[in-house]
């Protein structure tokens, strides 16, 4: 018999505090996330988005419970780079992970520091350019480029290491329209083409409603997992975790309430307006 997969990341009752006297940050936690899925994960400041994140990367160990990278255990000192390796990790502020005055010498720091051949170094950093679609601004200055490309050149120091598994901790949140738009479209790809498994932690329930699967945190526990339409028609529920919905949601509440009989699913423009074609079509 062929052996099962392993699920890239697992979590398995985890704790963590980040003082012993602390109230936890995470609490009793247990998530798993299958290959190639795109996860968004939501929650006020606070509830443990970040450190769920970080738990990942290994940047963080667990208090209490086991977490797993691609069945690595993260309390495993021995396994640390390759765990780092598997899951790559994107923040919030691109500047804070430019470490280099030229890009592609700035997208070359993460194979080199793990002992990538150079000759392989070439062929990772040139594949993640083109990849993010910065090829042309290779030879640039990272401090010359705009909010979005500064994250894409951040995502392609990522992809050059490798990873099965891509964590974005608010990867956008610092971006204006535009540098959003680019960051996000570029994470779609990836995961279309490459079936890369996201962890894509925001704020943003718009960029949330893209996803496969929802999870929201509050308080460090898990209060909501689900598809978007299974998340998001889950207003009122929401709303009491200090949460919103994405507009067109929040407009089909609206309707509902007032005796308009629309889907309580609805996430997009797209589907409102073909909701609202088929009640008026019924006359």
């Amino acid at each position: 018999m062929s052996e099962q997969p392993v699920d890239p990341v697992v979590l398995r009752d985890v704790a963590f505090s980040y003082q012993e006297a602390a109230p936890p940050a995470l609490d009793g936690v247990s998530l798993t996330l299958s290959r190639g899925e795109f996860v968004a994960v939501l929650g006020h400041n606070g509830s443990g988005k970040s450190s769920l994140a970080k738990l990942c990367n290994a940047l963080h160990l667990p208090t209490e419970g086991v977490v797993t990278i691609c069945g690595m255990d993260t309390r495993d000192e021995t396994r640390l780079w390759e765990i780092r390796r598997s899951a790559g990790m994107v923040f919030q502020n691109p500047d804070n992970q430019i470490v280099s005055t030229i890009v592609e010498e700035d997208v070359a720091f993460g194979p080199e520091n793990l002992g990538v051949p150079p000759t392989e170094i070439r062929q990772r950093v040139d594949e993640a350019l083109r990849t993010v679609r910065m090829y042309g601004q290779r030879a640039a200055a990272p401090h010359m480029l705009s909010g979005g490309q500064k994250q894409r050149v951040a995502i392609a120091g990522v992809l050059a290491m490798a990873p099965a598994i891509l964590i974005l901790d608010e990867a956008t949140a610092m971006l204006d329209p535009s540098g959003r738009r680019e960051v996000l479209a570029t994470v779609l790809r990836l995961h279309r083409e490459r079936g890369m498994t996201v962890v894509w932690i925001t704020h943003a329930m718009d960029e949330a409603a893209i996803a496969q699967r929802i999870v929201v945190l509050e308080e460090g526990r898990v209060a909501l997992v689900g598809t978007p339409k299974e998340v998001f028609r889950q207003v009122e529920r929401l709303r009491a975790l200090r949460l919103d919905v994405p507009p067109m949601t929040e407009l089909a509440h609206g309707l509902r309430a007032r005796g308009v009989e629309v889907s309580d699913d609805i996430l997009t423009v797209p589907e409102m307006v073909e909701e609202l074609c088929r009640l008026s079509s019924r006359g």
